[in-house]
């Protein structure tokens, strides 16, 4: 008997402890059963968190990311594993926004990927944050990220 997708997986199904830092996350994929098909997988976390590098208050952040897978997919308990392990870390919005962008493209070496990190206000000015890894394949769909400028972020 041939081992199924899940047997290959070590958080999915698990009681797992959230990690204490970013470097520590295990990203997990999966095979794409459609690389013969561009198609954009989306990822979004409205109740984002880290911390100010210089005061140690929380910042909130709305992250959206959107990829064209290649290979793999990302195992999606493995991926809020790794968003909730910058809970507890002082880092700046861009820093963060970029560094979980080029984290997941490093693991999944997607066909292409975006993130757009809506930061809300502190000291009354929100910081968003957008990255992208090229240019859109011709002929693939991508809905708008649905984030509207900051007016209290409805």
């Amino acid at each position: 008997m041939s081992p199924s997708i899940s047997d290959k997986l070590t958080q999915l199904g698990q009681v797992v402890a959230v990690p204490q830092a970013p470097n520590q996350a295990l990203l997990e994929t999966v095979a794409n059963a459609h690389t013969d098909t561009p198609y954009v997988v989306r990822f979004v976390t409205p109740e984002f968190t880290v911390l100010c590098p210089v005061t140690s208050q929380p910042d909130f952040a709305h992250i959206i990311i959107d990829y064209i897978p290649n290979k793999k997919l990302i195992e999606s308990k493995s991926l809020k594993l790794f968003f909730a392990s910058f809970r507890n870390q002082k880092i700046y919005h861009e820093d963060c926004t970029l560094s979980i962008a080029k984290r997941i493209t490093s693991v999944l070496q997607p066909t292409w990927l975006r993130i757009g990190g809506y930061w809300y206000p502190r000291g009354g000015m929100p910081i968003d944050v957008f990255w992208q890894t090229g240019v859109l394949p011709e002929g693939v769909w991508l809905p708008d990220q649905g984030v509207s400028p900051y007016r209290g972020r409805t």
